[in-house]
């Protein structure tokens, strides 16, 4: 397959990731990883026909690893553990939450260390190429033996057993299969069990976060850029003398591109020899708000691009060696510890974004027009633009309770701690997009009070920024509904619109 990516288990980039997640590149098992594939199934077909003891392949599952189960049975076993384990509810992940989980999964098993024949990882690359979709439903897992409930739909559909969306429609697994010439995955023993130990639903999840989030904060900085000068701020705070006596990486890069993008600011030249002395911290502070979110960014990632091209299922297989080991790689602890940390600073940029905005409907902060109108009293203006904010700033405290502080036991107390990582990772979904949209708002505000201030002009990166935002939505002259600039802006945020200025 020509510019295919060519997994190994070891060298799968987030770059890689979301070209096959989002944009179809295609994907096949590479050369390497089908030798160290084959070694590893070796010995666990020798230890088989020495009627050796190997958790999941000649005993039962979590709490009844106690139980002896003898080679005949294997295939029968291995097909229990899959429907056994396909308990998922509520609403199923989306195209690329799939994806992701798909191409994740088959890039843990090439690493050849789970003992399964290289078919297991064709089939799976031959779901992502043909866009076959496994229903996954998103809740179930607790994030302990990994995502067990989620990847156990996944593998229900490689049988022909499970439900798929192909080609837009929702239909048996076994259809979309002969579909697409493939017949249904028969398991051998180990391999459900190693199909559901792992932790890539979680992590498919985190990723496409990351990814956001990464935006976001991008944003976050033009969007406080225009503030500060539609607010008349200081950029003095920004110096890059102050940046290197507390040189935390996020901070330095954040107070560089707030001086970047309104440097030759005329509305700065303005009010240069003001008599205020210093801002509020919503402005004043952004280089220590916006560079500790990202310095919890790159914490997570790294955490999630280890985990990328990790083995976490159990009991691992090391040819070499002539050992199976078991241990707890599944466990999503690390995953959901970064995951948490991630929603905390998400909720963070969005509460500083909504003080901003605040700052500038408010005509006790702004010296601009109650709430950014010419109306005096017979227009709202951004009133309620800003209590939509306040609301959704509000609404990401609840959910940035962190998941991986909590546990409940499960299967009969062997999983007696257990680490939330999918909780973690669904609860970044609304906070992102509630981030995404408080962000539109101050993008709208802040140009809307930019405009009050005409015809003095901001820097040139800030101008770039507020001409983009111009173009979805035209100055308020008078009072209209909001809703529609807000979601045009919201999306020029999402598509990496607003924070690409950054780049030029």
């Amino acid at each position: 397959m020509p510019d295919a990516i060519l997994l190994t288990g070891q060298s799968l980039t987030r770059k890689e990731f979301c070209a096959v997640v989002l944009q179809g590149r295609r994907v096949g098992l590479h050369r390497r990883a089908r030798i160290a594939m084959r070694q590893s199934r070796a010995l666990v077909e020798k230890l088989i026909a020495q009627k050796k003891v190997v958790y999941g392949v000649s005993t039962g599952f979590g709490a009844l690893s106690t139980e002896r189960v003898e080679p005949a049975q294997a295939r029968q076993l291995q097909l229990n553990l899959v429907r056994s384990h396909a308990c998922g509810v509520g609403e199923p992940l989306s195209e690329a939450e799939t994806r992701g989980v798909l191409l994740l999964r088959a890039n843990a098993l090439a690493r050849g260390l789970s003992g399964v024949r290289p078919l297991v990882v064709e089939l799976l690359c031959d779901f992502l190429n043909a866009g076959v979709h496994p229903l996954i439903p998103a809740k179930g897992s607790v994030g302990a033996s990994g995502d067990l409930a989620p990847l156990a739909h996944v593998a229900l559909a490689l049988v022909g057993e499970g439900e798929v969306i192909f080609r837009g429609r929702r239909l048996a697994a076994s259809k979309a299969l002969r579909a697409i010439g493939r017949k249904p995955l028969v398991l051998e023993a180990k391999e459900g069990l190693a199909l559901l130990n792992g932790t890539q639903a979680m992590l498919s999840l985190g990723l496409l976060a990351l990814r956001e989030a990464e935006i976001l904060v991008g944003t976050a900085d033009v969007a406080g850029a225009l503030s500060l000068d539609a607010l008349r701020g200081s950029p003095a705070a920004f110096d890059e003398r102050l940046q290197q006596a507390r040189p935390h990486p996020g901070q330095i890069i954040t107070a560089r591109n707030l001086l970047r993008l309104n440097h030759g600011s005329g509305i700065r030249k303005s009010h240069r020899d003001c008599a205020r002395v210093q801002d509020a911290y919503s402005l004043r502070c952004m280089p220590q708000v916006h560079g500790a979110v990202r310095d919890a960014l790159a914490y997570a990632v790294r955490v999630l691009e280890i985990e990328m091209n990790s083995a976490t299922d159990n009991p691992l297989v090391f040819a070499d060696d002539g050992e199976v080991i078991s241990g707890g790689n599944f466990h999503g602890q690390p995953l959901a510890t970064a995951l948490d940390l991630m929603a905390i600073a998400l909720t963070q940029l969005a509460g500083i974004s909504e003080r901003r905005i605040d700052r500038l409907v408010n005509p006790l902060t702004s010296e601009l027009p109650a709430f950014l109108t010419r109306g005096h009293g017979l227009e709202s203006g951004f009133m309620l633009a800003q209590v939509t904010a306040a609301a959704l700033a509000s609404e990401n405290k609840i959910f940035a309770h962190p998941a991986s502080v909590d546990s409940i036991p499960t299967s009969g107390n062997k999983e007696d701690y257990v680490s939330m990582g999918m909780t973690a990772a669904l609860k970044l979904r609304p906070i992102l997009a509630n981030v995404r949209t408080v962000l539109a708002i101050e993008l709208l505000a802040a140009c809307q009070a930019l405009d009050l201030l005409a015809p003095l002009r901001s820097g040139a990166g800030a101008e770039q920024a507020h001409a983009l935002v111009r173009r979805a939505s035209p100055f308020v002259k008078a009072d209209r509904r909001l809703d529609r600039d807000i979601a045009r802006v919201a999306s020029l945020v999402e598509a990496g619109k607003v924070s690409s200025i950054l780049k030029k």
